[in-house]
């Protein structure tokens, strides 16, 4: 199929409606798996985004927070200028019509999280600003003439001839579709679907980061997975999430027996995300049950504050005004994806990404809550520029016959769960990479069966964990405990994460 010159829009989350919204009105093709609205993690989110509005704050503070949060492994250039953003991303997204909270005097209220030493975090309909704010962005795609919304496709190939994008083959109700296409944009969300909790969509596995990496691109930092250590302990997948905000307010941790076993740590609750996780999963490997209770906060209404909370608490027999909240770490976000540059450009031709498939550096070894959704809007408007300055080229991609059957992270999750969980060590690094092996091989000999890419982009977490022999931001080895004495970000190729893995997997069996 001839794209006429539009680019191509892989992901129907945030940073993909912002890029093809930004594009406008040049045409766009706008790919999602499901029915927007639906699979994308930006609806889940409970947090808003964090932006230096408040008399007491400013850019130098939200940038000091955002480094502290990264662990040393923030590009800071990148960090400052996407930040400055913020407040024109706000304006923007109040402009396509986003009902952020505002107080009595109509001034938009500013929300406390975790390692924010200000409150910065506009929120809209209180714990629900994702789907508040995709709901207004989904509108306006939908009544904008320039963008084409394909619902129900899964991008599986990603074409590439002499280092330069031709083509996409898409999974589609009507069997596989090959785009010719010369822009892509890659904004198909992270990894949590890879793991047995997580808070992303179950489809969220790495799709983008797998077509990416077997084009050739160039990956970074895909060790670093952030789990957010209070999820709702409960069945079902994904796991809800109880969001940061209601540790802002004051909510304690506590086990089964009362003890609040945080409240010697510096920042106690409100510490970042992986001390916070480490020290939950601890004290769950120790026995324990782990509870997040709001009923210490004074005066404090949670079903008004906290409506879609309370919902999904109700929903599993619990009622957060006079009970405690089982709670547990569960994958939420990768600070990872493919390698690109402020302007989203991959190391391939005609390959852009962001949101969270993309590795920009603003988020270093542990994302800074909240910074996600502005890296969303940000760098899709960042991207939408860089790929409209981008002549168009008619490209004739190769023609094949593309049998693609439906992806599976099933069998990967367990084999990542146990080995690169919240504490991971080099045994079962090692064990994990050569489990994986045979189903990433596989893959590239299409005979997969459905797990080969999640396998690979499992394979590149693995891989890339195993050869950072130390502890760092959401990475954390029980085998190397300590920092490494110089801070280093990782680059990997596809090729070199199946290389280690081929060295570790058992030689095959000869036949007798």
């Amino acid at each position: 199929m001839e794209a006429d010159g539009a680019a191509i829009v892989v992901g129907g989350g945030l940073a993909g409606l912002t890029t093809a919204l930004a594009l406008a009105p040049e045409p766009v093709i706008l790919l999602a798996k499901a029915p927007l609205s639906t699979e994308a993690s930006s609806v889940l989110a409970q947090g808003g985004i964090a932006a230096a509005l408040g008399p007491d704050d400013d850019l130098l503070l939200h940038l000091a927070d955002t480094l502290e949060a990264g662990d040393g492994l923030c590009d800071a250039d990148v960090a400052r200028t996407i930040l400055a953003a913020a407040p024109a991303a706000i304006e923007s997204l109040i402009g396509l019509g986003v009902p952020f909270d505002r107080d009595a005097h109509g001034r938009l209220v500013l929300g406390l999280e975790a390692a924010h030493v200000r409150h910065r975090i506009v929120h809209a309909g209180g714990d629900s600003s994702g789907r508040e704010i995709m709901a207004a962005l989904v509108q306006r795609v939908r009544e904008t003439p320039s963008i084409t919304v394909i619902e129900r496709a899964a991008a599986r190939r990603l074409l590439v001839e002499d280092g330069t994008v031709t083509g996409l083959v898409v999974n589609t109700q009507c069997g596989p579709v090959l785009f010719a296409a010369d822009r892509v944009v890659i904004a198909t969300g992270g990894v949590g679907g890879l793991f047995l909790h997580g808070t992303n969509p179950a489809g969220s596995f790495g799709q983008g980061l797998a077509l990416a990496a077997r084009a050739g691109a160039a990956m970074g930092d895909m060790e670093f997975v952030q789990f957010h250590p209070t999820a709702l302990d409960a069945p079902g997948y994904p796991l809800k999430l109880v969001s940061e905000t209601v540790r802002g307010e004051g909510a304690i941790l506590v086990d089964e027996a009362g003890e609040r076993f945080m409240a010697d740590v510096p920042g106690a609750e409100l510490a970042p995300r992986d001390i916070l996780s480490r020290a939950v999963w601890r004290h769950m490997t120790a026995g324990h049950r782990v509870f997040l209770d709001a009923r210490v906060v004074p005066d404090l209404d949670f079903a008004r504050r906290f409506p879609a909370i309370t919902g999904f608490c109700h929903a599993a027999g619990i009622d957060p005004a006079t009970q405690p909240i089982p709670i547990r770490p569960a994958a939420h976000y990768h600070m990872g994806g493919i390698s690109v540059d402020l302007d989203g450009r991959s190391s391939i031709e005609g390959l852009w990404a962001c949101g969270e498939a993309a590795c920009t550096g603003l988020h270093g070894a542990n994302r800074l809550a909240s910074n996600s959704l502005l890296e969303a809007v940000v760098c899709g408007r960042r991207v939408a520029d860089s790929v409209a300055a981008t002549p168009v080229r008619r490209v004739r991609p190769k023609v094949g016959e593309w049998r693609i059957g439906p992806a599976d992270p099933a069998p990967v999750r367990k084999i990542l769960s146990h080995a690169a969980g919240v504490l991971r060590d080099g045994e079962g690094l090692r064990d994990a990479a050569a489990a994986l092996y045979p189903l990433a091989s596989a893959a590239l000999d299409g005979e997969d069966g459905g797990a080969g890419d999640p396998a690979l982009v499992g394979l590149m977490i693995v891989v890339a964990a195993l050869r950072r022999e130390e502890s760092r931001g959401a990475h954390a080895r029980t085998d190397f405990p300590d920092h490494a004495p110089e801070p280093r970000r990782t680059q990997l190729h596809l090729e070199e994460a199946l290389a280690v893995a081929r060295d570790l997997a058992p030689a095959p069996e000869m036949a007798g």
